[in-house]
């Protein structure tokens, strides 16, 4: 009798052994698929695009943190095309979708940007190609219009000086689009602000508007470094872009104003205009423009050329301000 209890009492004493081995093993593969899952997870986040893993009933059983951002998404998708591009909430995104067992993983990569650059691309040779063809045309325009001025009489004079006007804008256009699709380089010389300043107001006499604009030039004194040409460019888009603000505006007048302060080493511009607001969105953006009257390449080719002559430009809406800074 006994004996019989000590085996029982052996026997139990093993099971609880087992026991507490097994509870030990369990502890350690759980804790072994605890960090699978963590290492999982991590491989999931890192990935640049949105995944996430559908059961056959179409629930999500896995998403990472930008899946779950973008998760009105799935609606759109096509779930029988392996492979598809969907426009989201401003966006593009390349969309492909595997199969594990029944299960499917669909990935999702914005390529917004890289449809962006490619159009631009597009876009940029073929208003090159347009500029190159009407360069010619217009050229022989603004020619005759010359010869018309110094023969026609007074009364049809006004005419004649709008047809420049205007002639001189599609030269403008066609110039900075050559220069933009050609890209910048520049020609760095010591040079006058005043120059500037008198170059700036001599395109100014050219260009076409209908109201009574007040334009303030101050601080424009001393020397400067850099390309007066392309500079000169620059504050013509900027000074162009207040006007038609003004243009736009229900104002019957407005003020433009440039103004020059040289600190810590850096010459800054203060441009601002009495016009109406900037719109919202990238207004850099070449080939975008909200205006009445603009191809949308004016500020996109000044912030190249500002930024070849290791400057930067900042914007403010509320006074609307641009900041132009050049070393």
């Amino acid at each position: 009798m006994n004996e019989n209890i000590k085996s029982i009492e052996e026997g139990l004493k093993s099971l609880i052994e087992q026991t507490y081995l097994i509870e030990k093993e369990y502890k350690v593969l759980g804790e072994s698929y605890a960090n699978l899952q963590k290492f999982t997870q991590g491989i999931v986040e890192s990935l640049g695009a949105s995944l996430w893993a559908i059961s056959t009933s179409g629930e999500v059983m896995l998403s990472n943190d930008k899946a779950k951002q973008i998760m009105d998404i799935l609606p759109s998708i096509n779930m029988q095309k392996s492979t598809q591009e969907v426009e989201f909430d401003g966006r593009v995104y390349a969309i492909k979708i595997t199969h594990n067992m029944q299960n499917k993983i669909i990935l999702a990569t914005d390529i917004t940007d890289e449809k962006r650059s490619a159009r631009l691309v597009s876009m940029g040779a073929v208003a090159a190609h347009l500029s190159h063809e009407i360069r010619n045309p217009i050229g022989s325009i603004s020619l005759l219009t010359s010869t018309l001025l110094k023969r026609i009489d007074d009364k049809n004079r006004p005419l004649i000086e709008e047809i420049k006007k205007a002639i001189y804008r599609v030269e403008g256009i066609i110039k900075a689009t050559l220069l933009f699709t050609k890209g910048v380089q520049i020609s760095a010389n010591e040079f006058k602000l005043k120059d500037l300043e008198i170059m700036c107001g001599e395109a100014v006499a050219q260009y076409a508007f209908t109201k009574d604009i007040e334009f303030k030039f101050s601080g424009f004194d001393g020397m400067i470094c850099g390309d007066i040409n392309l500079l000169d460019l620059v504050f013509c888009n900027f000074i162009f872009n207040a006007i038609d603000a003004i243009e736009e505006s229900d104002d019957d007048g407005g003020v433009v104003s440039i103004e020059h302060k040289f600190k810590d080493g850096m010459h800054n511009f203060y441009i601002s205009d009495s016009g109406v607001q900037l719109p919202s969105g990238t207004i850099f953006e070449p080939f975008k423009t909200t205006k009445l009257k603009g191809n949308g390449l004016g500020l996109a080719l000044s912030l190249e050329i500002i930024n070849a002559h290791k400057g930067s430009v900042a914007v403010q809406n509320e006074p609307k301000l641009f900041t132009i800074s050049l070393p």
